[in-house]
């Protein structure tokens, strides 16, 4: 996701500078977009205004952030530090701490939206910043943003994400069901969609997913690797703060048996497989 949404900040003019893990990658990107590459997150954060992470998991953000290579040993004091990945509360709340000691401002922005939204510029992002970081950040994020907002303090993006995830398990596993119920009993799924896509049980997930589960298309979007520690995530979270989840839990095992099928790098609207795997024949 990272890729385009660098893409669109030289596309609105702006300076950049990248850094993959996988240097094909960025190399790809530079001759698609121009700007420069660093051979390390430290490198890419010297003099620059702001760094953007858009990364795998805790320990991925602490390796780029305050690991021996990582961009807090270069960025100057005054400029931002914004944190895309889904990650721990904890971690945003303890780089935001280590941030501070070099006058850098820290944002936890974790992103909504998929592939296709960071493509089309049409993300959503929750913040947990400072009113001033954000008001900085925000023309920044607004080129591949359709939505942002400040949810609070620091850690309070991350938080809201968690809700997000939350909400999305459960509706991916309510089409699912619904999906498979319709090509069991027979019914034109594909019609079936359309109707029903007209009334209150419309969503993001029915409208940009439903017709790639019907045919059984998995290899793009947000992996299930990726989504099982997402709601880990939420699940410990939810049992610190006394929250019962009970779906989230549940879907959480489905996803598990998905990855089972062979499915770790599938998208997460694959929750339609495992139904298919255990129908009668």
């Amino acid at each position: 996701m990272g890729y385009p949404m660098a893409g669109h900040l030289a596309t609105a003019g702006h300076s950049v500078t990248v850094f993959n893990r996988t240097q094909e990658r960025a190399q790809r990107w530079q001759g698609q977009y121009g700007g420069s590459v660093a051979a390390t997150p430290a490198e890419a954060a010297e003099g620059q205004d702001a760094v953007m992470l858009c990364v795998g998991n805790d320990d991925d953000v602490r390796e780029v952030t305050y690991g021996s290579e990582g961009v807090l040993h270069t960025l100057a004091r005054g400029s931002l530090l914004i944190d895309h990945t889904t990650t721990s509360q904890e971690l945003a709340v303890a780089i935001a701490e280590q941030a501070a000691t070099s006058g850098v401002d820290f944002l936890d922005a974790p992103v909504s939206g998929g592939q296709i939204g960071a493509e089309t510029g049409a993300l959503t992002i929750m913040v947990g910043a400072s009113e001033d970081a954000y008001a900085a950040a925000e023309p920044l994020m607004a080129c591949y943003a359709k939505s942002i907002r400040l949810m609070g303090g620091v850690g309070s993006g991350q938080l809201t994400k968690m809700v997000n995830q939350i909400c999305i398990a459960g509706l991916l596993q309510g089409l699912s069901e619904g999906l498979h119920f319709a090509e069991r009993a027979g019914l034109d799924v594909a019609s079936a969609v359309e109707v029903i896509a007209q009334g209150a049980a419309q969503s993001w997930q029915m409208n940009n997913r439903a017709s790639t589960m019907i045919s059984g298309e998995f290899d793009f979007g947000f992996a299930v690797d990726w989504m099982r520690k997402d709601l880990g995530i939420a699940i410990e979270a939810a049992q610190a703060v006394g929250a019962p989840v009970p779906v989230t839990e549940l879907v959480d095992r489905f996803y598990a048996d998905v990855q089972d099928l062979g499915g770790r790098r599938w998208d997460t609207s694959s929750l339609i497989q495992r139904l298919r795997s255990q129908a009668p024949d």
